[in-house]
């Protein structure tokens, strides 16, 4: 009786500690993926304000020309 008692816990044991270090590879597995999708997000967002900085940019362009041309614009020297 005392030795199947004993070969019951220690399968349960060996078990228990079986399905916590699968849980754990899983959940590191799971962050690991979730981590790099974050730099995956940044990226893009990264790329997309710097798509927004470089139109401003033109924009800004464009209108100096603009008011270049419309205005008589000369550079003074400092007095």
């Amino acid at each position: 009786m005392a030795s199947i008692k004993a070969k019951a816990t220690l399968f349960g044991a060996v078990l228990f500690c079986s399905l916590t270090i699968s849980a754990v590879h899983f959940q590191q597995h799971q962050e690991r993926d979730t981590m790099y999708k974050g730099v995956l997000r940044d990226d893009e967002r990264r790329r997309e304000k710097m798509k927004q900085r470089e139109a401003d940019f033109l924009a800004s362009q464009q209108k100096r020309e603009l008011y270049e041309r419309a205005q008589n614009v000369s550079r003074s020297s400092p007095t």
